[in-house]
């Protein structure tokens, strides 16, 4: 079963129009749709508007919430912003299969790579590649 870790900016975008393909997540059969208080947060005082909060909580009702740690180190060679260290330590301390974020300024040199045990990837490669579990 893929357990999908969520940045802040997959919880921004799927809020954002309440039409958003993003929304397809939410509808995905056998996996385990992940986040942290961190990236919540982060989506959370940047949307606009009460639709886009409400949408929020409602979908976060639909979320496993895991731990951020602090002060552990990143593995191998990535090297990140620290706003960034918390969603990729929290991906990895929840044994996250996939990161997904649209963050390509910080994340995109790790798309499609393997980073401890996850693999990082546009939530829209994601979707594409989705294959049911049975």
């Amino acid at each position: 079963m893929d357990a999908i870790f969520l940045d802040a900016n997959v919880l921004f975008s799927a809020t954002w129009r309440s039409d958003s393909g993003l929304l397809r997540l939410w509808q995905l059969k056998g996996v385990r749709l992940l986040t942290s208080s961190y990236a919540v947060e982060e989506a959370r005082v940047n949307l606009p508007g009460e639709d886009q909060r409400r949408r929020l909580e409602d979908l976060l009702g639909r979320l496993e919430m895991v731990a951020t740690p602090s002060n552990l180190p990143l593995p191998g060679s990535v090297t990140l912003p620290d706003k960034d260290r918390p969603i990729l330590l929290a991906a990895l301390a929840a044994q996250a299969t996939h990161l997904l974020t649209g963050d390509v300024e910080h994340f995109g040199a790790y798309y499609d790579r393997k980073v401890g045990s996850l693999i990082i990837l546009r939530p829209s490669e994601y979707l594409r590649r989705y294959r049911p579990k049975s």
